[in-house]
């Protein structure tokens, strides 16, 4: 594959916990650039693209849902996902990005909830959608020997939520730009997708990466503390030994140092670490394979990296 640029933005509703690591493909050595700012959504792809031409093929890692469960796609009658997305123009999906307040509000057109805590139970879900928390959940989203069920899309209370990071980002990333991008996997395999001038987009988790550069699950260890992310650097720096066209001069006092004491650590510790897990993936070092099933393919999605 001859991606040109490969960046790995480690979303949040918060603009200002909205990091990205980049590497950049330079004769054929990885050059990878310390953890930035998003910054704008609106000129990201632009700003990107800058450093390297417009004929270059760009792969971006984003790790909010892109997809959505399979039986939550058959009940709303749309043939896949990106017909799905092409239909937000139309008054039936009015209100989609709005969450429900209160359980009367659910249906199958509007199927985030709640907007606040107080009186809500994830059965409220079932009920007015007519679905079990199995349906609810992707298929990535199931739990791996490494990692227990993800929290699902529709539920927005919790520090696991992911709902509310999924209506930012496709509302400023996807919906925006739907025609210029191409999604992995539901326009097809990565390898079809990473031609000149492409810009391609697939959803990205790095809990998932810590298992693949042998970091120890969670409970030993806080990300969220620089303590905890310092003394897992050890990873890190032997993927990065491991690696000798990957130029990661740039990271490599930040990873020793745990990335910084400042609140925004753990999100910058979290776009390097999935750009490590990209990395791989393009260079053929961990496979894109995804499950047969139809549905990964027209509803639900993959998580790039993720051992089908």
């Amino acid at each position: 594959m001859s991606v040109t640029i490969i960046a790995h933005c480690d979303w949040s509703i918060e603009a200002k916990k909205r990091w990205m690591c980049v590497a950049v493909q330079q004769s054929e050595t990885w050059a990878l650039s310390a953890p930035e700012p998003v910054g704008d959504t609106q000129t990201l792809t632009h700003r990107l693209r800058r450093r390297i031409g417009a004929d270059a093929a760009m792969l971006m890692g984003f790790d909010f849902p892109i997809g959505l469960p399979a039986a939550y796609g058959r009940a709303l009658g749309t043939p896949d996902f990106r017909s799905f997305l092409r239909s937000f123009g139309d008054a039936r999906f009015a209100r989609w990005f709005d969450v429900a307040e209160h359980r009367d509000q659910i249906t199958i057109d509007r199927p985030f909830y709640p907007m606040r805590p107080g009186g809500t139970q994830r059965q409220h879900l079932f009920d007015a959608l007519g679905l079990t928390a199995k349906d609810l959940l992707r298929r990535c989203e199931r739990a791996t020997p490494d990692r227990r069920d993800a929290c699902m899309l529709f539920w927005t209370l919790g520090g696991n939520q992911v709902g509310k990071a999924a209506l930012a980002g496709w509302r400023e990333i996807i919906l925006p730009n739907l025609e210029e991008l191409l999604l992995w996997p539901f326009d097809g395999p990565l390898h079809e997708l990473i031609v000149p001038g492409a810009t391609v987009v697939a959803e990205t988790y790095p809990g998932d990466v810590y298992g693949q550069l042998g970091i120890p699950r969670r409970s030993v260890w806080s990300k969220r503390q620089q303590d905890g992310r310092r003394s897992v650097a050890s990873h890190l720096m032997r993927w990065l030994a491991n690696r000798p066209h990957v130029d990661g001069s740039a990271l490599q006092c930040l990873i020793s140092d745990g990335f910084g004491n400042s609140k925004d650590g753990e999100d910058r510790f979290d776009a390097a670490v999935g750009l490590l897990g990209m990395i791989d993936v393009v260079d053929g070092r961990r496979s894109e394979v995804v499950p047969e099933a139809d549905d990964v393919k027209t509803w639900e999605g993959w998580i790039l990296g993720q051992q089908a």
